[in-house]
C-alpha cells in the first residue's frame, strides 16, 4: 500500500474545539514534547461523532508526559502500566491515556507485545485498521495537522475497513484485531476489504491465544450494535464462530419446518437477534435472542408427515446456559434471566395451542415474573416466517395471551409474587419442624392459588393449608 511520509508537509488541520486537549497541547509545548492525539478520536472527529476518551502518542516518555498532565490538573490518579508503557488518567466524564511512540513485535504464542521506542510513523503502521491509523498534532505550532500515511481518510470516504500492513501479519500479531474488523464493520456500517476477510479466515485459529474476557467484550460489543447480524455472520461466514462460540456455529445447516421458517437455524437466529436488537437496548436479551434456539442442533429428528422436530429444545437449551456462560466469562448474575427466558420462550404459543385459561397464564405469569414483557418481547421477535398469513394469524395469537395476561394480572397479581404464607408461619400452625414437608405444603398453596382454587390472599390461604394439612403430612410420614 503506498504510504505517505509524515515528513512530508501536510496542509490539511482538522478543527478541534474541545479546551482539553488545547491544554494537552500547552503542556506538551511547556515541556518540549511533540503530542497527537490519534486512533478512534481523529476517526470518529471526521465521521461528525462526539468522543470524550483521547490517546495521546508522545515522540518519547508517555508515561512521564503522563505525570506532567496528572501535576498540570492537580489530580493523583494517574494509573501507570509499567509493562506497556501507558498511563490512564481518569478526569470526571473524560478519560486520557498516554503512550510514547512505539514499534511493536509479537511471538507465535502471545498477544504481549516486546516493545522499542519508535517514530510516529512507526505508531501509526501498527494499528488495527487505517481508520484508526491518524493523528492530529496538539502542538502549538501545527495545532490541528491530520498525519494520514495510510490514507484512512480515503478509507472513510469509501466506508471500508484495510489495515496499514499486510493483513495476515496484523492478524497473526494481534489476533484480537480479527474481532475488532467485526465489530467496527457492525458498529460503523463499513465493508471489510477482501484481503482482509480472507487473512481473518485464514488467521481465525490463532483467536485461541487471546484471553477468553478480550474476545468475549469485542463479542458483546457486536451484540451491542444496532444491527448485530452484521458481525455474528462475518464471525460465521470466515469460520471465527466456530472458534469462539461453536455452538452458535452449529446452527448453521439445521434446517426447519418449511411452513414456519425460511431459513436454518442460525439465520432464523440472526433475525430474531436483529429484531430484539430493534426494540430493546437489552444486552442480555439479546444473548437470550441468540441463544433461544442454541438446543436444536441436539434434538432434531425426522418425523413423517411433520417435518424436522425438535422436541424438549427449549429445557435442554435452557441447561447449556451455565456452561456457556462460564466458558464465555459472562457475569453469572445474569444466568438465571437467561435461563429463564429461554425455558420458557415456547409457552406463550403453547397457551394458545392449549386454550388460555386462567389457570395456564397464571402458571406462566408465576414462573416469569418481572421478565414476562421481556418474554413476550422474544416471542414476537421469534416471528420471522415469509408467509404473511401464517405471520398475521402468530401475532393475533400472541396478543390474545397478552390480552388475557393483563386480565389475570389486574386481578391475581402474579407478576410481583410474594406468596401469601410463610415457611415459618406453615412450620407454627402445622406444628412441624423444617424439612420437605413444609415445602410440599407451600406448593400445595401455591398450586391451588395458580389454579384458581383460591384467591391470592393470606387468609384464603390459611384456610386452604388447614384443609389439606393432615393429608399431605400423611402422605409426607
Amino acid at each position: 500500500m503506498h504510504k505517505r511520509s509524515i515528513s512530508e508537509p501536510v496542509s490539511q488541520h482538522i478543527e478541534i474545539q474541545d479546551p482539553l486537549l488545547k491544554r494537552v497541547g500547552e503542556i506538551a509545548d511547556r515541556t518540549s514534547t511533540q503530542a497527537f492525539v490519534v486512533g478512534g478520536f481523529v476517526r470518529d472527529l471526521l465521521l461528525g461523532k462526539q468522543v470524550k476518551d483521547f490517546d495521546i502518542v508522545v515522540l518519547g516518555d508517555g508515561i512521564a508526559f503522563g505525570h506532567h498532565v496528572a501535576q498540570e490538573f492537580q489530580r493523583s490518579n494517574l494509573v501507570i502500566f509499567e509493562n506497556f508503557g501507558t498511563a490512564m488518567l481518569q478526569l470526571e466524564n473524560t478519560k486520557l491515556e498516554f503512550v510514547g511512540a512505539r514499534k511493536e513485535s509479537y511471538s507465535k504464542f502471545s498477544r504481549k507485545p516486546k516493545v522499542e521506542g519508535g517514530t510516529l510513523d512507526d505508531d501509526l503502521s501498527r494499528r488495527d485498521f487505517t481508520v484508526n491509523a491518524m493523528a492530529v498534532s496538539l502542538n502549538a505550532a501545527d495545532f490541528g495537522r491530520l498525519v494520514d500515511p495510510f490514507q484512512g481518510q480515503d478509507a472513510l470516504l469509501e466506508e471500508i475497513l484495510r489495515t496499514p500492513l499486510d493483513p495476515s501479519a496484523t492478524f497473526d500479531d494481534d489476533p484480537l484485531r480479527i474481532m475488532r474488523a467485526f465489530r467496527f464493520s457492525c458498529q460503523l456500517g463499513f465493508a471489510i476489504e477482501p484481503s482482509v476477510l480472507a487473512a481473518a479466515t485464514l488467521m481465525a485459529p490463532r483467536l485461541k491465544i487471546v484471553s477468553q474476557e478480550r474476545i468475549t467484550d469485542e463479542f458483546t460489543k457486536i451484540l451491542s450494535c444496532r444491527k448485530p447480524s452484521i458481525g455474528l455472520q462475518l464471525m460465521h461466514e470466515t469460520g471465527v464462530m466456530k472458534v469462539v462460540f461453536p455452538e452458535v456455529a452449529h446452527l448453521g445447516g439445521v434446517d426447519q419446518r418449511q411452513d414456519f421458517h425460511h431459513k436454518d437455524v442460525f439465520q432464523h437466529t440472526m433475525r430474531v437477534v436483529d429484531n430484539i436488537a430493534s426494540v430493546s437496548d437489552n444486552l442480555w436479551l439479546r444473548i437470550v435472542a441468540l441463544l433461544h434456539d442454541i438446543a436444536k442442533p441436539r434434538t432434531k429428528a425426522f418425523q413423517e408427515g411433520i417435518g424436522w422436530t425438535f422436541h424438549g429444545h427449549e429445557e435442554i437449551g435452557a441447561r447449556m446456559v451455565k456452561p456457556i456462560f462460564r466458558r464465555m466469562k459472562f457475569p453469572l448474575d445474569h444466568q438465571a434471566y437467561v435461563e429463564k427466558i429461554v425455558r420458557l420462550h415456547l409457552r406463550p404459543m403453547a397457551l394458545v395451542d392449549e386454550g388460555v385459561t386462567d389457570s395456564a397464564v397464571r402458571r406462566l405469569l408465576f414462573e416469569a415474573g418481572q421478565d414476562i414483557d421481556d418474554l413476550m418481547m422474544l416471542c414476537r421477535a421469534d416471528i420471522t416466517s415469509k408467509n404473511p398469513k401464517l405471520v398475521e394469524q402468530v401475532k393475533k395469537n400472541y396478543e390474545l395471551v397478552a390480552q388475557k395476561m393483563i386480565e389475570v394480572e389486574e386481578k391475581d397479581r402474579l407478576r410481583n409474587w410474594q406468596p401469601p404464607l410463610r415457611g415459618d408461619e406453615i412450620m407454627q400452625v402445622c406444628g412441624i419442624e423444617p424439612g420437605r414437608a413444609v415445602g410440599k405444603l407451600k406448593s400445595a398453596v401455591t398450586d391451588a392459588i395458580l389454579d384458581g382454587i383460591i384467591p391470592n390472599e393470606h387468609d384464603a390461604a390459611l384456610k386452604f393449608l388447614l384443609s389439606v394439612k393432615e393429608k399431605i403430612l400423611a402422605g409426607d410420614s
